[in-house]
């Protein structure tokens, strides 16, 4: 079992609310190779995430090449009255004064009916064109999808990994779970990301907190030693 999970497994990624449920999804056998597939989908994503600058558009493939919703594209559904004052962190990223005004955006991402994830978005107003912040403040059209006419830049400041379907030392001596005849307990949050967007130049204008829910892990999954 450990040569057939080694085998299959992606090399591993160095990653340092209340959230809602997603919509219902099949339930995936609780085996070894399930928690293989979910590990390797979670890498997997985590890695699409790292190496493009576009989260939503990023998703938008996931939820096309998954078939989580035929035919639909990511929409941010907004969640209206929440507010969080930027930190000193968030200010320090922008590089902008405690008197520079920002505005605040937390929406869900969603495809279809799944939540993949739920993000906190701060960003200088003054930097974006009158339509683009009319669309933010007016409508639930993703952020990235608004603002990528500045053609942005993505840098990471952090990525951590929130569920281990696998203990930690499982390709050396750790024991792995056994088969069950339950159905896998996947959490709400899977993934976190910090990072901030930046124009060409380098002028950096929205820092955001996204959280990556099971939602993206709602399809059937398919057991990959079936004959």
């Amino acid at each position: 079992m450990r040569m057939l999970i080694s085998s299959i497994l992606p090399a591993a990624i160095s990653m340092s609310f209340s959230l809602p449920a997603s919509a219902a999804a099949p339930a995936w056998p609780d085996t070894p190779v399930m928690r293989v597939e979910a590990l390797a989908l979670l890498q997997t994503l985590n890695a699409e995430l790292l190496s493009h600058d576009s989260a939503t558009l990023t998703l938008d493939r996931w939820c096309a090449v998954h078939h989580l919703a035929e035919g639909e594209k990511i929409v941010a559904e907004r969640v209206k009255g929440a507010d969080k004052p930027a930190s000193e962190e968030v200010r320090r990223l922008l590089k902008v004064s405690a008197q520079t005004p920002l505005a605040y955006r937390h929406v869900r991402l969603k495809c279809g009916a799944h939540v993949l994830s739920e993000a906190d978005n701060w960003y200088v107003p003054a930097l974006l064109t009158p339509q683009m912040n009319r669309m933010l403040e007016t409508t639930d059209t993703a952020f990235g999808r608004v603002v990528q006419p500045l053609q942005f830049q993505r840098h990471t400041v952090s990525a951590e990994l929130l569920w281990q379907p696998l203990p930690p030392g499982w390709e050396t001596d750790a024991a792995i779970p056994a088969d069950t005849s339950a159905s896998l307990v996947v959490p709400e949050a899977l993934l976190r990301h910090h990072a901030y967007l930046a124009t060409p130049s380098g002028t950096p204008f929205s820092v955001v907190v996204e959280t990556y829910m099971k939602g993206v892990l709602g399809f059937a999954a398919r057991d990959v030693t079936a004959r």
